[in-house]
């Protein structure tokens, strides 16, 4: 029987009552209506990296698309008409890096600062995914999905995706209100994801738009550089932060179907070049990079990834917090001018610093690279991540008066 500790990157979970791999368009459709049909629930993922499941067995369907086709209809047209404008399409089970290196590799612009992040396509415009300096919104035109409710599929415009911070109209399906889920549909949207289009620029170079990348790359903020080396650099930061997916993972006979056997070993070969040679300045990237074992099995990178969202706050609350708090301009959801905050600073801020557990010998901690990481050190349980989860929610708000969200769908798990 496969597990969810089995599908995820934080490697923990219960039992799966039925685990499926639909390679149709077709197959995936009717594998969710009979689910529906029968009060079944359905959960669809992704590359588990942003997935904390329970430690109890999940009585439902659990389906992961095992669809990878990548097409670029329009690939000529930087030649043909001047339009330095190309489509690519991608369905949804493709892994997301495989993509951003297909794109890098063809001259493509525009999602070349989302590379190394784990999961897949379907999944990154479910959580608008982002970073330094970029967002999965930004490059999308369509996303083509099945609506579980109406039974039909449909294509979303970019502005029907209604894409804000680590959100997106299919993800807020999923909940009544912010946190509580929507249990006609939880905890998949009510669309899932078939296809995504995205428009990207035919150009050799980039826009740094990230400081910490522009200091790997020792150039100005705002440079324009070749993509291919902001994609390197990229890699490298995230290898400083133990943020690297575990590319050994596909080898598993699991997790086989989620990338092709050439891309699973150029993933092994990147991350082994990133994580042991640290092609990034330690003292660019973070103060403690160089803490990375440099072997196979570095427990920094059995995570979520960040496991907080960056709080969006009033500026009542923002006022209230130390001058030297990071504070940066956003738009709160009801539409009001409001600051966002920096999970990370109001973590190591309230005490809980790289490496923090709740005991000397409790198998969760926070990553010693990254605050904002909740590692799984070997034998934990989603329980044993949650007590970790709920004691940083409590200190923080505590400290701050700041409620932090997680940021992984939880299946069966309560943060309170």
């Amino acid at each position: 029987m496969t597990t969810f500790a089995e599908l995820t990157t934080i490697a923990v979970g219960g039992n799966i009552d039925h685990f499926v791999e639909p390679t149709t368009r077709v197959s995936i459709i009717e594998e969710v209506e009979h689910a529906d049909s029968h009060g079944i629930p359905v959960c669809v993922i992704g590359g588990g990296s942003n997935l904390l499941a329970s430690d109890a067995d999940f009585h439902g369907l659990v389906l992961r698309d095992a669809r990878r086709l990548i097409t670029v209809p329009d690939e000529a047209a930087p030649v043909e008409s001047d339009d330095r404008t190309v489509h690519v399409t991608a369905e949804a089970g493709c892994n997301w890096d495989d993509l951003v290196d297909f794109c890098v590799d063809r001259g493509l612009e525009g999602i070349e600062g989302l590379s190394g992040i784990p999961g897949t396509v379907g999944a990154s415009v479910v959580q608008n995914i982002g970073a330094y300096g970029q967002e999965v919104a930004s490059s999308v035109e369509s996303v083509e999905v099945w609506d579980r409710e109406d039974k039909k599929t449909k294509t979303l415009t970019n502005v029907e995706m209604q894409f804000g911070y680590r959100s997106s109209l299919l993800k807020t399906s999923m909940y009544k209100a912010p946190g509580v889920p929507n249990d006609e549909f939880y905890p998949s949207p009510r669309y899932i994801v078939l296809s995504v289009t995205f428009a990207l620029t035919h150009t050799e170079e980039g826009t740094v738009n990230y400081a910490q990348l522009a200091s790997a790359l020792q150039v100005n903020l705002g440079d324009r550089m070749p993509i291919g080396k902001i994609r390197n650099a990229v890699l490298g930061v995230r290898a400083g932060k133990g943020m690297l997916e575990d590319a050994t993972r596909y080898r598993l006979p699991v997790m086989q179907a989620c990338k092709r056997e050439d891309q699973i070993e150029r993933a092994i070969e990147a991350q082994q070049r990133f994580i042991n040679t640290h092609d990034t300045p330690a003292d660019v990237v973070d103060e403690q990079m160089m803490a990375v074992t440099g072997q196979n099995e570095d427990v920094n990178r059995h995570s979520c990834g960040s496991f907080f969202m960056n709080p969006i706050v009033s500026q009542s609350i923002a006022d209230r917090l130390p001058d030297d708090a990071p504070k940066y301009p956003a738009t709160l959801p009801d539409g009001s001018t409001g600051v966002k905050l920096s999970a990370a600073w109001l973590i190591d801020h309230a005490g809980f610093h790289k490496g923090y557990r709740v005991s000397d010998d409790a198998p969760a901690a926070l990553s010693d690279l990254h605050t904002l990481s909740i590692t799984n050190r070997g034998g934990a349980t989603c329980a044993d991540i949650v007590k970790l989860a709920d004691t940083i929610r409590e200190g923080v708000q505590k400290q701050y008066d700041v409620t932090l969200i997680p940021e992984p769908v939880l299946v069966g798990a309560v943060i309170d």
